[in-house]
């Protein structure tokens, strides 16, 4: 059933679990528990699409590094930011998981393990393999070594999986309500503070909706997740789940830059582009990256950061015109279905060219002038100064505080990119493929981390909000528990990346989706 908000008014709604958000880890979990007999409310802040008076209610203030505009950075409506995902699954490797005394507030409440089971099921979902396949032959096999590994993203094949009218029969279970135009306002708690009662919703007129369940599970994203426990304070004044001051910080994303540029010829240079391109494998792509080893971060005390090897204009000239075309008329264009379609289609073209094209564009390229950049894509550290904050002096059209985020980086995140900079330069000078030139500020001891405009279409990092509401088994810890499940508050649970302890290199949609699996089952008494 649908109820749109914007249209009826139930007055009252009840459902044994209800869950704020409609994007990936909100209909994950909703599929999972209705299959397992619950009843489910599934309250969306949007419509079916994208409404720009919806999206002004993400707008609020970046006070630290650079970031995209606060409004820009996620979606509201059915589906959220997957409508514009890429489509990058990768797992998270042993290593993500474990407390590495290197790392300040690093560990997981669990192992690898705990998720393998759940890693199987979540590429199941995304018509992917169970079993990630092994790549492809390239000259990569020669490069994985002691010091840095190749990995894989497999590709998911359908764009606008999370969108409504691809879960169509998910929104026809009966068991399930969406409300779409419901905007928590606040989330309730009893008087003594031990227990959710219910939760504040209004319509876009104003009006207000009572939900009432057994289970409420707050699943709106790395920003607005904190955001609303921390404006939930009627009864805690701190907001939920603060009594340690921890909702909102160790904000994480993963930040993109230039790591320097190879310098080779020939066939050589030929194979080497050709390895990090995409590949074909059925219905689907792939594409790799390169990481340092366990091996390497345990001797340097380093992150476990990736890079990629792509043809792009060299540090500090101009933009190709094509491309600065493209990205103007990218951020013209709102993420309405028509822009989406309009995205979709030069994906489809830049797909056809790399299968009939092939690495001969990418040469053409570099012969241009243009240059073979190591393209970074790091893992931050945990850090408790990164964090969300409420500005209360500035209100949204709800009166909901706007969100401000202070985002800051550590001398160990650029430290890390150097070390796997480096380690990739002497496994190429072995092999004799080539030479590494990095660029001079992953040696510099004065900057943290730099981004490049040239270098990717997002050059700041990957929309990828982390940490926020970390798990952790001590409340002194975390937000949550192992499970999501909110520190002092039985009935109520977080999902999604904001729980993440840790980001490591992998886009984290693939755990998003496994560890709403986990969740949904312990929510069934599975687990």
């Amino acid at each position: 059933m649908h109820i749109d908000l914007g249209e009826d008014r139930p007055g009252r709604l009840e459902a044994d679990v209800a869950i704020v958000g409609s994007g990936v880890a909100g209909l994950t979990l909703a599929r999972r528990l209705i299959e397992g007999g619950r009843s489910v409310l599934l309250l969306e802040s949007g419509g079916l699409d994208y409404e720009a008076a919806t999206a002004d209610l993400n707008r609020g203030f970046s006070v630290g590094e650079d970031y995209y505009p606060l409004e820009d950075s996620r979606l509201r409506f059915v589906g959220g930011t997957t409508a514009i995902w890429g489509g990058r699954v990768a797992e998270f490797d042993a290593i993500d998981f474990e407390r590495r005394e290197w790392v300040p507030h690093s560990g997981w409440p669990f192992g690898l393990e705990a998720l393998a089971g759940y890693y199987r099921d979540a590429r199941t979902l995304l018509d992917l393999p169970a079993d990630a396949p092994d790549p492809l032959p390239s000259l990569l096999d020669q490069v994985d070594g002691p010091e840095v590994e190749r990995r894989e993203w497999l590709i998911d094949p359908q764009f606008d999986r999370f969108g409504h009218e691809a879960q169509r029969a998910l929104f026809e279970h009966p068991r399930l309500t969406l409300v779409t135009h419901a905007t928590v306002r606040e989330i309730r708690c009893a008087d003594d503070g031990g227990r959710i009662v219910g939760l504040d919703v209004v319509s876009p007129s104003g009006e207000r909706v009572e939900v009432v369940a057994h289970d409420y599970v707050v699943a709106a994203g790395g920003l607005e997740n904190p955001r609303l426990l921390l404006a939930s304070n009627s009864v805690k004044p701190a907001g939920l789940g603060n009594d340690h001051d921890l909702v909102g910080r160790f904000f994480m994303e993963h930040p993109h830059g230039r790591g320097g540029h190879m310098v080779a010829s020939g066939k050589r240079l030929w194979s080497l582009i050709e390895a990090f391109q995409k590949q074909s494998i059925g219905h689907y792509e792939s594409a790799s990256l390169v990481r340092p080893s366990d091996a390497l971060q345990r001797e340097r005390r380093v992150l476990n950061s990736a890079l990629a090897l792509a043809v792009r204009p060299a540090a500090g000239s101009r933009q190709p015109l094509l491309t600065s075309a493209y990205l103007a008329a990218k951020h013209r264009l709102d993420p309405t279905k028509r822009g989406r379609s309009a995205w979709r289609l030069y994906k489809s073209a830049g797909r056809v060219i790399r299968h009939n094209v092939g690495p001969l564009m990418w040469w053409l390229r570099h012969r241009r002038g243009n240059e073979l950049a190591l393209v970074l894509r790091a893992e931050q550290a945990p850090n408790p100064d990164s964090r969300v904050t409420l500005n209360r002096d500035e209100l949204d059209a709800t009166g909901m505080p706007r969100a401000v985020l202070d985002w800051r980086m550590t001398p160990l995140d650029r430290v890390s990119a150097a070390e796997l900079v480096h380690a990739f330069g002497r496994r190429i000078e072995a092999l004799d493929l080539g030479k590494v030139m990095p660029e001079p500020w992953l040696d510099d001891p004065a900057r943290d981390w730099v981004s490049d405009p040239l270098v990717s279409v997002h050059p700041l990092g990957g929309y990828h909000h982390m940490g926020t509401t970390r798990m952790a088994d001590d409340p002194r810890q975390g937000v949550t528990d192992g499970f999501g499940r909110v520190h002092g508050l039985p009935n109520l649970w977080v999902a999604g990346s904001s729980l993440f302890p840790t980001g490591g290199w992998a886009n984290p949609t693939l755990t998003i989706i496994a560890l709403a699996l986990r969740q949904a089952d312990r929510l069934l008494g599975r687990l």
